[in-house]
């Protein structure tokens, strides 16, 4: 796959992923424990793709080289 199709899959899936954490506050079932669990797996599928799709497709999301810094 190309550069491009990882980038749209992985944005799709980190928004997938904030649509998952939403889940209990349109339901109403936030303190729930089906809630708890709905907001922590979403957290971390929103965030996992997220960095993925940073360090994978991006390519500047590496460390900020100390070359050239005044301070």
């Amino acid at each position: 796959m190309t550069r491009r199709t990882w980038r749209t899959v992985l944005t799709i899936l980190m928004y997938s992923g904030v649509v998952v954490f939403l889940v209990p506050y349109f339901r109403g079932k936030i303190m729930t424990s089906s809630g708890i669990w709905f907001m922590i797996i979403g957290v971390a599928m929103a965030v996992v793709c997220g960095l993925m799709r940073c360090y994978l497709t991006e390519g500047d999301c590496g460390r900020i080289s100390d070359i050239g810094r005044d301070w």
